[in-house]
């Protein structure tokens, strides 16, 4: 990142193409689908995605058990498309079964999306058969596989969704400002003219890069270049498979401690996905929130609020370039922040529900 590169120079030109070929092999979309990258965070690409794919007379089922199926809502219902949502709380997946009798009653409904990890609890959400119902009722799929791409297995070719959407960051260690799309061809050929907006046009974004490699407007150089880089180290470690079993040992380490310790999650081990974990507060009344927090951030461990309305808690991420050692290290730290706190366990009250963790 620390070289200053020309976004039409060939040599970025050549970048460009091969973080879109690499991204392309990472989902598994070799036949029929290409990758179109978009500037911004992994939001910008959601909204873009949804925004060129969904057309005007189309109707937009969104799946929500938390704040992104939620924020896909949003978007949907800002550009002025029709949507209708299936929402289940915070802590329970999706019901395929729920989703076929809702497409079977809307004949309305053209488009489905999904949030593959839901990281406001870090529930793993059945996107195989989510996407097995849609395909079965002939209806369109858009994925959010922000949190999940790059350490969970996510074939857009076994999914057969229109399109998958993630960013350079989160799974694939980058650093932020760059999302994509992985998009099937013939449905970004049928969106044109969809778009709501010149600069979130998918379509069009496509159609600079087939011409001439090169972004329609002025692309985060320094973001792509630090993709580059960290596409080489996501396939040195053994790509999707190496990546997320390196997670998945981070995410039993530190639920293992975490439990040892009082605490408590908030998902069942069947439902967690190993990229974020949410704990519940404890009920011992010396616990402050923020006086823990900041004992945490003294240590260099920063960990996150909570965002559920089902419990009062926070979430600690397993993601990123850390291993056993940074786990093991956030771990001792904890403890020492309740032993400072006079907190003798993480054991969770029940009367708990409807707050929410907050630095105020």
């Amino acid at each position: 990142m620390l070289r200053d590169w020309g976004s039409r120079d060939p040599d970025f030109v050549v970048m460009t193409a091969r973080g879109r070929a690499r991204l392309l092999e990472i989902a598994g979309g070799s036949e029929g689908y290409v990758c179109v990258p978009m500037q911004g965070s992994g939001t910008f690409a959601v909204e873009a995605t949804i925004g060129t794919l969904l057309p005007w007379h189309g109707r937009l089922l969104v799946l929500v058990n938390g704040a992104y199926g939620k924020r896909m809502q949003r978007m949907a219902e800002i550009m002025g498309r029709a949507v209708v949502v299936l929402e289940t709380p915070e802590d329970e997946a999706p019901s395929p079964a729920a989703l076929d009798a809702c497409l079977s009653e809307d004949s309305g409904i053209t488009h489905v999306a999904a949030v593959h990890c839901e990281t406001t609890s870090g529930i793993l959400n059945p996107i195989m058969a989510i996407a097995d119902v849609v395909r079965a009722r002939g209806r369109r799929l858009i994925v959010d596989a922000m949190s999940s791409f790059g350490a969970l297995s996510c074939d857009v070719e076994a999914l057969g969704c229109d399109a998958l959407v993630a960013s350079s960051n989160k799974c694939l260690e980058g650093a932020p400002g760059l999302g994509f799309a992985i998009v099937r061809q013939d449905a970004l050929a049928a969106a044109k003219g969809n778009a709501h907006s010149l600069s979130l046009d998918l379509q069009h974004q496509e159609q600079g890069f087939a011409t001439n490699g090169q972004w329609r407007f002025t692309p985060p150089t320094h973001v792509l270049a630090a993709l580059d880089q960290a596409l080489a180290e996501h396939a040195a470690e053994g790509g999707v498979a190496g990546r997320g079993a390196r997670y998945s040992e981070n995410c039993r380490l530190l639920v293992t401690g975490m439990r040892a310790l009082g605490f408590e999650t908030l998902l069942p081990d069947r439902l967690q996905a190993p990229i974020i974990v949410t704990f519940r507060m404890p009920a011992d009344p010396r616990f402050d929130f923020k006086a823990f927090y900041d004992r945490l951030v003294a240590r260099g461990y920063v960990i996150y609020p909570g965002k559920l309305t089902v419990a009062d808690s926070f979430r600690i991420g397993c993601i990123g370039r850390i291993g056993t050692p940074e786990i093991q290290g956030a771990l001792a730290a904890i403890a020492d922040a309740m032993a400072a706190l006079g907190v003798a366990s993480g054991a969770p009250g029940r009367a708990t529900v409807g707050k929410m963790a907050s630095f105020a």
